[in-house]
Protein backbone atom coordinates (compact mmCIF):
# COMPACT_ATOMS: atom_id res chain seq x y z
CA UNK A 1 0.00 0.00 0.00
CA UNK A 2 2.34 2.48 1.05
CA UNK A 3 4.88 1.70 -1.64
CA UNK A 4 2.47 2.06 -4.52
CA UNK A 5 1.48 5.94 -2.96
CA UNK A 6 5.15 6.59 -3.29
CA UNK A 7 5.19 4.99 -6.93
CA UNK A 8 2.08 7.10 -7.64
CA UNK A 9 3.63 10.36 -6.32
CA UNK A 10 7.08 9.87 -8.39
CA UNK A 11 5.43 9.22 -11.20
CA UNK A 12 3.34 12.38 -10.95
CA UNK A 13 6.08 14.70 -10.07
CA UNK A 14 8.16 12.92 -13.10
CA UNK A 15 5.10 13.79 -15.54
CA UNK A 16 4.69 17.60 -13.55
CA UNK A 17 8.75 18.09 -14.20
CA UNK A 18 8.87 17.27 -17.85
CA UNK A 19 5.52 19.07 -18.45
CA UNK A 20 7.63 22.11 -17.49
CA UNK A 21 10.40 21.58 -19.71
CA UNK A 22 12.38 19.32 -17.64
CA UNK A 23 13.72 15.59 -18.50
CA UNK A 24 16.02 14.97 -15.63
CA UNK A 25 18.50 13.48 -17.56
CA UNK A 26 22.52 13.80 -16.22
CA UNK A 27 24.28 16.97 -17.49
CA UNK A 28 26.66 15.67 -20.97
CA UNK A 29 30.17 15.29 -19.50
CA UNK A 30 32.19 16.99 -22.01
CA UNK A 31 30.50 19.81 -23.97
CA UNK A 32 30.46 20.26 -27.86
CA UNK A 33 33.40 22.31 -27.94
CA UNK A 34 35.22 20.05 -25.83
CA UNK A 35 34.41 17.46 -27.67
CA UNK A 36 35.46 19.25 -30.71
CA UNK A 37 38.89 19.68 -29.09
CA UNK A 38 39.15 16.08 -28.06
CA UNK A 39 38.80 14.94 -31.83
CA UNK A 40 41.71 17.50 -32.71
CA UNK A 41 43.70 15.89 -30.02
CA UNK A 42 42.83 12.61 -30.89
CA UNK A 43 43.04 13.25 -34.93
CA UNK A 44 46.54 14.85 -34.61
CA UNK A 45 48.88 12.42 -36.32
CA UNK A 46 53.02 12.18 -35.28
CA UNK A 47 55.60 11.62 -38.36
CA UNK A 48 55.08 8.02 -38.45
CA UNK A 49 51.66 8.28 -38.79
CA UNK A 50 50.39 7.42 -35.42
CA UNK A 51 48.19 9.38 -32.73
CA UNK A 52 49.65 11.91 -30.67
CA UNK A 53 47.69 11.90 -28.30
CA UNK A 54 45.96 8.16 -27.28
CA UNK A 55 42.01 8.74 -25.71
CA UNK A 56 43.41 7.81 -22.08
CA UNK A 57 45.67 11.03 -21.72
CA UNK A 58 42.58 12.80 -23.51
CA UNK A 59 40.21 12.25 -21.09
CA UNK A 60 42.87 13.61 -18.25
CA UNK A 61 42.95 16.74 -20.02
CA UNK A 62 38.70 16.95 -19.25
CA UNK A 63 38.80 15.26 -15.96
CA UNK A 64 36.50 12.24 -17.30
CA UNK A 65 36.50 8.57 -17.44
CA UNK A 66 38.52 6.60 -20.10
CA UNK A 67 35.30 5.88 -21.27
CA UNK A 68 33.84 9.04 -21.75
CA UNK A 69 36.07 10.38 -25.22
CA UNK A 70 35.21 6.81 -26.85
CA UNK A 71 31.18 7.14 -26.57
CA UNK A 72 31.70 10.87 -28.37
CA UNK A 73 33.77 8.78 -31.13
CA UNK A 74 31.65 6.19 -31.49
CA UNK A 75 28.85 9.18 -31.37
CA UNK A 76 30.18 10.95 -34.04
CA UNK A 77 30.94 7.49 -36.25
CA UNK A 78 27.33 6.63 -36.13
CA UNK A 79 27.00 10.40 -37.49
CA UNK A 80 28.87 9.86 -40.68
CA UNK A 81 29.06 6.37 -41.64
Amino acid sequence: MTADLISEGTLESLESARARGRSGDRPPALTEPQVLEAREMYDELDVRGKHKCTLTPTAGTFAVSRKTPYRHLDRDEHRTG
